[in-house]
Formats: C-alpha cells, sequence, structure tokens
C-alpha cells in the first residue's frame, strides 16, 4: 500500500502543478490580450481629470512626457501631447482614437514629442474624423512638417499595403489669449502666460459648475493665479532648482547663470502652495516634477505650509474629479 501512496501523491502533485501553470499562463494571456487587445469607449459621468504622462522633459519609463486628458461623457480633449503619448493613454485605459483635440500649452519639444506618435497610432487604430490641434504660433507648420515628415510611411499603408484608404487629417487653429469654444457641455478657455521665451498657454475647463486648469509652464506666475482663480482644481508643475551658492556647495558642475534662468522659467516646490492658496484652488495635482519624487510625503510636506487644499503628487493613469 505505501507504494501506492506514493505513486497517488506524485500524480495528485503533478496535477496541481500542472494546473498551477494552466493558471498562471492564463493570467498572463490576459495580461498581455490586455496590453494589446481593443479598449472599450470611455465615458465619464463627471467632469474628469486624467494625468495620462506626468514625467516633464527628461526619459523616465516610468513616467511619459507631459499630457493630461479632460473627460466628459464619451469626449475626451488633450493638454498636450509628451513622449510616448500611444502608450500612456493605453495605460489610462483610453482608447487612441477617442480623444478628439490636443490642445499645445507650448511649442516646447516636451510639450509636442508624442504628437506623430498619437496622431499615426490612432489612425492606424481606425480614427475617421481629423485630430483638431488648438495651440500658439505655429502650430500650423509644426503639423504641417508632421505630415510631411511620414508622408512616404503614410502613402505606403494607404497604397501599396492597403491598410487605410485614406491619410491622417489634422485641423489646426492657432490662438490668442481669451480664446474659448464651447463643445458641447464642455467649455474651455485659454489664458496667456506672457513674458517668458515662447508664446505659452494655460487651458480652463468647466462643465455643470465644476472646474479644471492645466499650465504647462511656470513662468507668469501672476498670470496663472488670475487665470486660475476659484477653480476646483490645478494641474501644474513643482520643480527644486538649487541656487547657485547651494550649488556650488554641493559641488553640482552647473553655470549659475543657467539656474538662475531656470528659477525664473519654473515654479519651485515651496512656491507652488502659495501660487494654489492665492488662486483659491481646492485641488492641487502637481506634475512635471524634477526631480521625480521618491516619496509624496517630502513634497506634500513643504507644501502643506503655504496651501490649505487637497494635494496630489499624480502619477500616470491616475484620475482626479475636481
Amino acid at each position: 500500500m505505501f507504494p501506492f501512496r506514493i505513486a497517488a501523491l506524485v500524480v495528485v502533485a503533478a496535477v496541481a502543478a500542472m494546473a498551477w501553470v494552466l493558471t498562471c499562463g492564463a493570467w498572463r494571456l490576459e495580461e498581455e490580450v490586455d496590453r494589446v487587445g481593443p479598449l472599450e469607449t470611455r465615458n465619464y459621468a463627471r467632469l474628469t481629470v486624467i494625468t495620462v504622462g506626468t514625467g516633464d522633459r527628461h526619459e523616465n519609463p516610468a513616467r511619459r512626457g507631459p499630457a493630461t486628458a479632460i473627460g466628459l461623457g464619451e469626449r475626451i480633449v488633450l493638454v498636450d501631447a509628451g513622449r510616448a503619448l500611444a502608450g500612456a493613454l493605453r495605460l489610462a485605459r483610453i482608447p487612441a482614437a477617442q480623444p478628439d483635440t490636443v490642445y499645445l500649452t507650448s511649442l516646447l519639444p516636451e510639450n509636442v514629442v508624442g504628437l506623430d506618435d498619437f496622431l499615426l497610432i490612432s489612425w492606424i487604430n481606425g480614427r475617421e474624423t481629423p485630430l483638431r490641434i488648438v495651440g500658439p504660433r505655429g502650430t500650423r507648420a509644426l503639423a504641417d512638417a508632421l505630415i510631411a515628415a511620414h508622408r512616404s510611411g503614410i502613402e505606403a499603408r494607404t497604397g501599396g499595403m492597403g491598410i487605410r484608404s485614406t491619410a491622417p487629417q489634422v485641423e489646426v487653429l492657432e490662438i490668442s489669449d481669451g480664446w474659448s469654444e464651447q463643445l458641447g457641455d464642455l467649455q474651455v478657455r485659454a489664458g496667456a502666460l506672457p513674458d517668458g521665451p515662447i508664446d505659452a498657454f494655460a487651458y480652463r475647463f468647466e462643465a455643470r459648475g465644476r472646474s479644471a486648469v492645466v499650465a504647462g509652464t511656470g513662468w507668469a506666475e501672476a498670470a496663472l493665479i488670475e487665470f486660475a482663480r476659484g477653480a476646483n482644481l490645478l494641474v501644474h508643475e513643482a520643480v527644486y532648482i538649487p541656487t547657485p551658492e547651494i550649488a556650488k556647495q554641493m559641488e553640482f558642475d552647473e553655470d549659475p547663470e543657467r539656474l538662475l534662468r531656470a528659477a525664473r522659467e519654473h515654479t519651485a516646490i515651496d512656491a507652488v502652495g502659495a501660487l494654489a492658496q492665492q488662486a483659491g484652488v481646492e485641488t492641487l495635482v502637481l506634475v512635471r516634477m524634477r526631480p521625480p519624487p521618491v516619496y509624496a510625503l517630502q513634497i506634500t510636506s513643504v507644501v502643506n505650509d503655504t496651501f490649505d487644499g487637497r494635494i496630489a503628487i499624480a502619477e500616470d493613469g491616475d484620475e482626479f474629479t475636481p
């Protein structure tokens, strides 16, 4: 009887091992399908802000380039198009073909480098309507150049490969301070952020009594405070830039003038709370952080000194309702 029991235990163990392998395989298959399979159209019952990409201009696989989505019903619009945007949308479970408009805060490379990635991937995935691109002077030339740069590949897909019958289309609108539009229940306004090295805007989104402001740069803080006044939520940067004296003490090999210039062009971690407090916003969502935060408490403990509202250190794909 003893050998028979041993043999039975071996069989049971083998069956259990095989079941475990098959279960793990099913989990792995489900994960792979989730990564590449079609996504369902998103529908947001309330005005929703999705931090699609929370990084800045530096490469960081944990934080894609700057991009923020605004969702209401089935309408989704984007603010900026940072690196790896198509993949960041997948992580946020937003179909690439669903956002219909991209609002550019400026034409700095970190805000536009993912534009062709997004445009072409969403076209391959079935976008039928033109992608609207709204931004400052120079946006039209940028969009034309992107289409021209990819012309040979586009012609291959619409010609010999026969994958798509029409080329990707864009509608470009170059705006100025005070521009606004109404998209169904969603109102959009642009506010200029002057005195920087390049034309720049912040965007304010309002619907059903709630509001969110998304800014893409740290200069013109007074203009941003006025534009964001009373908003329920503000998405903004927070950057640590050492003074030339501290940089010298820490033996950083940095040009002092470059540090001073960067300090004028960005909102510091110890200043962003006061900015939000003066604007009277309820929630401050921090993105484009440099250096990237290791622990949220590192940041919130500083910002809390000057801001009474809610503070969120956003990750890629986080969702917020103003």
